[in-house]
């Protein structure tokens, strides 16, 4: 069955949308939601069901996958955050970055793998954000392929519908999307260390 194509803006995202998408979410659905960077597949945090069908879907080990927050005192309930990881993060997010940091109890196992850390995200786009505070949990995620010879297929969100449109719930268009990634960066130990120059600068 083909899914929906729900557009919602940055500014004043419709709330009727909003609720549409969060129904799909909670039924275990998987969507395409636009980000500061690439365009990502999410899924409920609570939602084992579609953290295993996103697995599958991309051929990923759950090591892979990262977490979308809508404010950084959520990411502080799901991860283990010093005083340092907090002024990094304060000063850089939102925006195109993904911080890798100790992972809590709160982390389902099936978000995790056999790791114990987390990526975490809060993109500097404002429908992504509504998406996970609406939800009322993080969105666990994945950036679309980008495939050299055909960029458009990542970042058009009616392109993306033809093409992923069987296998989610919902493509959310937020308009036009990257090809640039996030940076990713390593809070894990004694200082920061880029794993991965992306869309990103350091603050």
């Amino acid at each position: 069955m083909r899914s929906m194509l729900v557009r919602l803006y940055e500014r004043n995202p419709s709330e009727r949308e909003l609720q549409r998408i969060v129904a799909l979410l909670e039924r275990d659905g998987i969507i395409v939601y636009p980000t500061d960077s690439v365009y990502a597949f999410g899924c409920s945090l609570r939602a084992p069901k579609a953290v295993e069908r996103l697995r599958r879907l991309k051929g990923k080990s759950a090591a892979e996958f990262a977490a979308v927050f809508d404010g950084i005192a959520r990411i502080a309930e799901y991860c283990r955050v010093d005083n340092a990881a907090f002024r990094m993060l304060k000063r850089n997010l939102p925006g195109p970055f993904t911080f890798v940091l100790p992972a809590s109890a709160q982390v389902p196992d099936k978000a995790l793998g056999k790791r114990r850390t987390l990526g975490v995200r809060i993109p500097g786009h404002a429908v992504a954000r509504a998406i996970v505070e609406a939800l009322g949990c993080p969105l666990v995620t994945t950036s679309l392929p980008v495939d050299a010879e055909e960029p458009e297929y990542a970042v058009d969100p009616e392109l993306i519908h033809e093409r992923y449109g069987r296998d989610v719930a919902a493509v959310v268009d937020g308009g036009a999307g990257t090809t640039i990634l996030t940076t990713v960066v390593d809070l894990t130990g004694d200082e920061p260390v880029v794993l991965r120059e992306g869309g990103g600068e350091l603050r």
